[in-house]
């Protein structure tokens, strides 16, 4: 992680020193949560991955999957994935953009990454409000309509989470992501705003990966 720098650092004050202390930890806490919540989420989705393979193994009395039932729609389940994907890898890009110093561009790539994931969440809606099964009809139903609303859940978090790091972004001046800002207070906001970026970008390319893995177990085993 890039320590602060700033010019005659030798003539900080007491106070500022103090300032700049806490900032640092708080870049550094920032990191450290988001590799925490990836560690928590993957316990999360975990475990609906041994539900999966548990009740799949054992197939109890034919009733993992039984013969004629019917399955959720393969084209929703894939495009689901798609916008998940697709809305993670334009952030990512996006993040670079902006390290460079290009706002602009970053803003809308945001803009983009919100509108895929959006309309993700509100497919999954969909998929839930017209299940062409009973929840619970087989294990396979079970463990889909276990997963899918939770992740709907987390994948609508996610993207309020983005939509306040854009609404953030409009009160910062672009110049100030190319050159030193004016003074530390600009400085700390440029930097912790650029942190809780990285931070998300980490989280929702993880939960990019965990669409890919279930829609391939939910939709092509």
């Amino acid at each position: 992680m890039t320590e602060t720098v700033f010019p005659n650092a030798e003539n900080i004050d007491i106070d500022a020193a103090e300032s700049l202390f806490y900032h640092e930890a708080g870049l550094k806490a920032t990191w450290a949560i988001s590799r925490l919540a990836v560690a928590a989420l993957s316990f999360l989705f975990g475990s609906f991955l041994f539900a999966y393979f548990y009740l799949r193994s054992i197939n109890s009395h034919g009733l993992w999957h039984p013969h004629g039932a019917v399955d959720p729609h393969a084209w929703a389940g894939a495009l689901v994935m798609a916008l998940v994907v697709g809305s993670a890898a334009t952030q990512t890009i996006a993040l670079q953009r902006i390290k460079a110093g290009n706002k602009s561009a970053w803003q809308w790539g945001a803009g983009a990454a919100l509108v895929l994931g959006a309309g993700a969440v509100g497919l999954m809606v969909w998929q839930l409000e017209t299940l062409p099964f009973p929840a619970g009809a087989s294990g396979f139903d079970s463990v889909f309509t276990a997963f899918t609303p939770v992740y709907l859940i987390i994948a609508l978090v996610s993207m309020i989470w983005l939509e306040i790091l854009v609404a953030r972004a409009a009160g910062i001046p672009a110049a100030f992501f190319v050159e030193q800002p004016p003074s530390y207070a600009d400085t700390f906001t440029v930097q912790q705003f650029q942190a809780r970026l990285s931070a998300f970008t980490v989280v929702w390319n993880y939960l990019a990966a965990v669409a890919i893995v279930f829609w391939v177990l939910f939709y092509l085993l």
